[in-house]
C-alpha cells in the first residue's frame, strides 16, 4: 500500500500530463520567470489554497502564508516577501485574505497552554481587545468568531499600510492597493470587506512615512 509521501509524487505526475495535455508549452513559458500582478496574503490552513479557490494558474499570485494570515512588523520572512513582491516583481495588488473557521483565530479566543504559537496568537488577542465592546456584543459563539476573522483581516491591511516598504511604494506614485477578502470554507465564496486602501491619504498622519 502506498503510503501519503508516494501519493504526492503519483498526483504530480497526473497533473503534469493533464496540464502537458491543455497546453503543451505551459512548463517552458513559466520556466521564463515570473510577473504576477498579485501578492497573496494568507492562512496556512490546508483548506484555502490561493490559486484553487481564485481559479488563477501557476505563476499569477505571489503567495505567502502563515497561522492567521498576519501582518507582524517583526516578521522578517513576510517583510521580504513584501519588499520583493513592491519592488521586484512590481505587483499592483496586494491581498490579505482570511477564512471563517480560522484554527488561529479560534484558539486565540481560548486560554488554553498551547506552547510556543501562544506568541504568535497574541497578536489576535491584541485584535479582539481593540474591538472588544463589539465582539463581545455578539451572542453567538460561531459569529463572534467570524466577525474576529474579519476584523483580523482589515487590521492587517491596515498594518500593512503602515510599512516602509508600502508607503515608499506610494510616494513613489507607484500603482499599489492593499485589499481585505475573508473565505468561506463552507460554500468556496470570497467575499470583499470593502477594506481597500489606494495610497497613503487614508491614513492617519502619525503613520506616514515621509519623503526623503
Amino acid at each position: 500500500m502506498k503510503s501519503t509521501y508516494e501519493k504526492l509524487f503519483e498526483g504530480n505526475r497526473k497533473w503534469v500530463n493533464d496540464t502537458l495535455e491543455k497546453d503543451p508549452d505551459f512548463f517552458e513559458k513559466l520556466s521564463r520567470g515570473q510577473k504576477p500582478p498579485v501578492l497573496w496574503i494568507g492562512c496556512s490552513d490546508s483548506r484555502v489554497p490561493a490559486n484553487e479557490i481564485t481559479g488563477t494558474l501557476p505563476g499569477e499570485i505571489f503567495v505567502h502564508r502563515n497561522i492567521a494570515n498576519m501582518v507582524i512588523h517583526t516578521d522578517m520572512s513576510m517583510l521580504s516577501v513584501l519588499d520583493y513582491s513592491v519592488n521586484i516583481l512590481e505587483v499592483t495588488d496586494i491581498i490579505v485574505c482570511g477564512h471563517y473557521g480560522c484554527g488561529g483565530v479560534l484558539a486565540a479566543m481560548e486560554n488554553k497552554p498551547l506552547g510556543i504559537v501562544e506568541n504568535w496568537l497574541r497578536h489576535i488577542k491584541d485584535v479582539y481587545r481593540l474591538h472588544q465592546r463589539e465582539l463581545d456584543a455578539i451572542k453567538s459563539e460561531e459569529l463572534r468568531a467570524n466577525r474576529l476573522v474579519e476584523l483580523n483581516v482589515i487590521e492587517q491591511v491596515f498594518d500593512l499600510t503602515k510599512t516602509s516598504i508600502v508607503q515608499n511604494a506610494w510616494l513613489n506614485k507607484k500603482k499599489l492597493a492593499v485589499h481585505g477578502l475573508v473565505y468561506d470554507v463552507k460554500n468556496g465564496i470570497l467575499n470583499d470587506l470593502d477594506a481597500t486602501v489606494n495610497d497613503s491619504s487614508e491614513l492617519p498622519k502619525y503613520y506616514l512615512v515621509e519623503k526623503k
